[in-house]
C-alpha cells in the first residue's frame, strides 16, 4: 500500500508584480520568486543579500563572546612555544573544526595536535582521563575544544586547577550551567549579541581562525561546506555565504585526502553541490567516528601524503560501507519488533552497534511515522537514541523523568538516553502515557511544504538552472518540492542492490520523466497500478554517458480514496506485512485470497468494513467461469449416454464419463446434481438411474441451475474484471 510520510502543505503566497519584477531581473522564474517569497526572501535588499553570498558580508568574529580573549591567548602560547591540544569531536563537524584550527595553528608557527575523543572508549565532549593524559604526559598548557565544550564542566575544571586555560569553541544548546573555561566562543552566549546564532562547529572554527590571521581564510571554506552541510545547521545568513563558496572551492580542492574521497566515491568534481557532501562526503567520515577509531580523519584532511592519503580512504570507504550493511541488519530486527498498537515505539535488543541506533531511529520514524527509540542492551543496561515527529517533543516528555536514566539529553526532535534495562517498560509507559495526558494527535505526521504543483509540460533543464540559483539547499532553506498530479504510470522497474529501489516513467499531456523513489522497490506493483497517485518531488540532473536530463526525485507520494491493486497474475506477488483475507477481516489493508464459493459471503464478510487498500488475487478454488453452466447440447449429450446406461456408477465412471462426453468434471457433477434436482434421475449409494417417466422440467427450474449461473457470472468478474469494476460490485447496495 502506498501510504504518505508526510503532512502536505501546499505553499499559498502570492508574488507581488514588484518583487516578481526584481526577481525576473535578477533572471529567475516566477516559482523561483514564488519560493524566495515563502521562505521571507520579499524585498531588493533580501534578494540581493541571498544571491549575492558576498564574503563581505560575513560578521566580525570579534563579535563574538570571548574572541579578544581567546585570540590574545593563543598568541601568547604560539609565542612561548607552548603546546596546545585541539580537542574536536567523532562527527564530520568535529572532524573539519579540528582541521580548521590544526592548520590555522600551523600557518602562525605553532605546533598543535589534535585528538578526536573515541565514541565508545571516551564519549562525547571533554573525558577527564583523555584531558589527564595530556596535561600530564604530553605537557599541554592550552587546550581548544572544538564542536563540544560547554557541557564539559569536569574535565574543563580540572584542566583549569592543574594550571592550564581551556577555551571553549561550541555551538550546542548552552546549560545553565557554563564550564569554569578561560575563554567560551560560542554564538549563543547571553553575554554577546552575535548576530547569526546558527554556526556549525566549524563555522565557529572558521570565526576564530579569521580572527587570528587577521584575513578570511578562503582556503579553508570546503571544511567549512562539509562541517555545515554534515550538521544540518541553518543554511542562511553567513552558513549560505561560507557554503556557496566552500563549494566552489571544493570542486578545486588541493586536499589530497579529499581528492581521494571524491574518487573513491565517484564523485564528478565539476558537478559538486551540497546533496554530494550531504550524501556522499559526510557519511563516509562519520562512518569512521560512527564504528571506529576517527582521528584519522585528520590526516586525511589536513595531510600531504598521497600513500597515506590512499590508504586512509580505502579505511574509511570500508567502514562506510561496514556501515550501511550494519544499519540495514538492525533497522530489518526493529521493524520484526514495532507494535503499531503503541503511539510510541521503544526498541531494544542486545548486540545493536551503538554507533548507527540514531541512524536506524531516524529511517523507521520516516518508514512508520511514529517517535522511535533504538537501544542496545548490553550487561544490564540500554544505551541509544531517540527520533521524534514534530508532534511530540520528546526532550519535555522525559526530561521530568531523569531519575529513570543513567544519562539523558536532547531536544525536541532527538534524544540520548543511557537507562538500567529493567526501566525499559517504564519508559515506554511514560512516553505513551505522555502522548495520552497531552491529548497528542498521533496520526499527524511532520509537515512538507510543497512549493508550487509541477505541469511536466513546463519542465526543462532551464527550469532547473533558475533553481539552482536559490542553492544550496538545507535547514531553513530546503530544496524545491513539488506537486505532480493528474499523470500516467506508463512503467516502473525495481533497480539498486537486492531492487531496494523504484524507477518510475511517468507521462502527462506529451511531456514524460524519470521518477526515481529510493527504498521504495517492494511497492512497484503498487506505484504501476495506482490510480489518482499524487507525488511529492524534487528536481534533479542525470548525466548518462555523456547524456544530460532532467528526473524526479520522489520525496512522498499519496493516493486519495481507497487503492485497488491486481495481484492475479502468476509472476504478481503478495504484499508483505498485510493481512490475508479472513472471515470477519478488519484492517486497513485487505488481500482477497482465496474466494469464498458464495458471492453473498463474500459481500456479507466485507460488509459495513473501510479499507485503505485491497489487493485482488483473487485465487478461485473451482473455475466454473471456464467450464460454464452448461448448454443444452451439454446436457441433451449427457441425458442421451446415461439413458443407454440406467445403473450408472458416479463413483467410479466419472472420470471416464467426463472424458468421453468431453465436459469438466465439476461441471459434469453440477450438471448430474441439476438432473437430480429436476428428476431426471436418482441416486443411490453411488448409483444413478435414469427415471424414464420423469416429466418434462426445464434447466431454469432448478436451483442449482440458477446458483451454478450466478457463480459463473460471479468468477468471470472476479477472475476478468478491473480492480475498479470489482470494488463497485462489491461496495454497491
Amino acid at each position: 500500500m502506498i501510504t504518505s510520510k508526510y503532512d502536505w502543505h501546499l505553499n499559498d503566497k502570492a508574488v507581488d508584480d514588484a518583487f516578481l519584477k526584481l526577481a525576473k531581473e535578477a533572471n529567475l522564474t516566477e516559482d523561483a520568486a514564488k519560493i524566495l517569497v515563502a521562505r521571507g526572501v520579499d524585498s531588493k535588499e533580501a534578494l540581493d543579500d541571498f544571491l549575492a553570498a558576498d564574503l563581505s558580508h560575513l560578521h566580525d568574529p570579534y563579535l563574538l563572546h570571548d574572541m579578544e580573549k581567546s585570540v590574545a591567548r593563543i598568541r601568547q602560547a604560539i609565542e612561548n612555544y607552548e603546546q596546545i591540544l585541539v580537542y574536536g569531536d567523532y562527527d564530520a563537524d568535529g572532524m573539519t573544526s579540528a582541521s580548521i584550527i590544526k592548520e590555522t595553528l600551523e600557518m602562525m608557527g605553532a605546533e598543535a595536535q589534535v585528538y578526536l575523543p573515541n565514541r565508545f572508549t571516551d564519549g562525547y565532549g571533554p573525558n577527564l582521563s583523555v584531558y589527564k593524559y595530556f596535561i600530564e604526559q604530553q605537557d599541554i598548557s592550552l587546550i581548544i575544544t572544538v564542536d563540544n565544550g560547554v557541557a564539559g564542566q569536569e574535565a574543563i575544571s580540572y584542566a583549569q586547577e592543574a594550571g592550564v586555560d581551556v577555551i571553549v569553541t561550541d555551538h550546542h544548546s548552552m546549560p545553565a550551567e557554563l564550564p569554569n573555561a578561560y575563554a567560551i566562543v560560542h554564538p549563543e552566549h547571553p553575554e554577546a549579541d552575535y548576530p547569526f546564532k546558527h554556526l556549525a562547529g566549524c563555522g565557529v572554527a572558521f570565526k576564530l581562525a579569521t580572527a587570528l590571521l587577521e584575513t578570511i581564510p578562503t582556503e579553508m571554506l570546503d571544511l567549512v561546506a562539509i562541517g555545515t552541510i554534515a550538521d544540518m545547521v541553518s543554511l542562511t545568513d553567513e552558513n549560505r555565504i561560507m557554503v556557496k563558496v566552500g563549494l566552489q572551492m571544493l570542486k578545486d580542492t588541493e586536499r589530497v585526502g579529499l581528492q581521494e574521497l571524491m574518487q573513491i566515491s565517484d564523485i564528478d568534481r565539476n558537478t559538486i553541490n551540497e546533496e554530494t557532501v550531504g550524501f556522499k562526503i559526510a557519511p563516509q567520515l562519520n562512518a569512521l567516528g560512527r564504528l571506529d577509531d576517527p582521528n584519522p580523519a585528520i590526516e586525511l584532511l589536513t595531510g600531504f601524503d598521497d600513500d597515506e592519503a590512499q590508504a586512509i580512504v580505502i579505511m574509511i570507504n570500508g567502514k562506510n560501507e561496514e556501515r550501511k550493511e550494519i544499519v540495514q541488519t538492525i533497522f530489518d530486527e526493529a521493524m520484526s519488533m514495532v507494535d503499531l498498537d503503541k503511539p510510541v515505539q521503544v526498541l531494544a535488543k542486545e548486540n545493536w552497534h551503538p554507533g548507527v541506533l540514531g541512524i536506524v531511529a531516524g529511517r523507521i520514524m520516516e518508514q512508520i511515522s511514529q517517535t522511535v527509540v533504538v537501544l542496545n542492551i548490553e550487561n544490564g543496561s540500554a544505551k541509544g537514541s531517540a527520533r521524534s515527529l514534530e508532534s511530540i517533543n520528546i526532550f519535555q516528555a522525559l526530561d521530568d523523568h531523569r531519575d529513570i536514566f543513567t544519562a539523558f539529553g536532547g531536544h525536541a526532535g532527538a534524544a540520548g538516553m543511557t537507562l538500567p534495562e529493567e526501566n525499559l517498560e517504564t519508559l515506554s509507559d511514560l512516553l505513551c502515557q505522555f502522548v495520552i495526558d497531552n491529548e497528542i494527535d498521533t496520526s499527524l505526521k511532520n509537515p512538507l511544504q510543497l512549493d508550487e504543483e509541477l505541469q511536466l509540460e513546463d519542465l526543462s533543464l532551464e527550469t532547473i538552472k533558475s533553481l539552482e540559483k536559490l542553492a544550496p539547499f538545507g535547514m531553513d532553506n530546503k530544496k524545491p518540492v513539488f506537486w505532480l498530479r493528474h499523470f500516467q504510470v506508463t512503467q516502473a522497474r525495481t533497480m539498486g542492490q537486492g531492487n531496494a529501489h523504484l524507477k518510475l516513467k511517468i507521462q502527462q499531456g506529451q511531456a514524460s520523466f524519470d521518477v526515481v523513489a529510493f527504498g521504495q522497490g517492494a511497492l512497484v506493483q503498487e506505484f504501476q497500478q495506482a490510480q489518482g497517485l499524487e507525488l511529492a518531488v524534487t528536481l534533479s540532473v542525470n548525466v548518462w554517458n555523456g547524456a544530460t536530463t532532467l528526473q524526479l526525485m520522489m520525496e512522498d507520494a499519496r493516493v486519495d480514496g481507497v487503492q485497488l491493486f491486481d495481484i492475479r497474475a502468476r509472476n504478481a506477488s503478495l504484499p508483505s506485512g498485510v493481512a490475508l483475507y479472513s472471515e470477519g477481516a478488519r484492517g486497513p489493508v485487505l488481500v482477497l485470497d482465496e474466494l469464498p464459493e458464495s458471492a453473498e459471503d463474500l459481500k456479507e464478510s466485507l460488509a459495513n468494513q473501510t479499507f485503505q487498500a485491497i489487493y485482488f488475487k483473487n485465487d478461485i478454488k473451482q473455475s466454473y467461469y471456464l467450464t460454464g453452466f452448461g448448454t443444452r447440447d451439454q446436457f441433451a449429450k449427457l441425458y442421451k449416454t446415461i439413458y443407454q446406461f440406467p445403473n450408472f456408477d458416479v463413483r467410479y465412471k466419472l472420470k471416464e464419463l467426463s472424458s468421453y462426453l468431453k465436459i469438466d468434471q465439476i461441471l459434469l457433477v453440477k450438471m448430474i446434481q441439476i438432473f437430480e434436482e429436476l428428476g431426471f434421475v436418482s441416486i443411490s449409494d453411488g448409483v444413478m438411474t435414469v427415471v424414464k417417466d420423469a416429466p418434462k422440467r426445464a434447466f431454469e427450474e432448478s436451483s442449482i441451475y440458477q446458483e451454478l449461473k450466478a457463480t459463473v457470472k460471479y468468477q468471470e468478474l472476479m477472475a476478468l474484471g478491473t480492480p475498479q469494476e470489482i470494488y463497485n460490485w462489491l461496495t454497491q447496495e
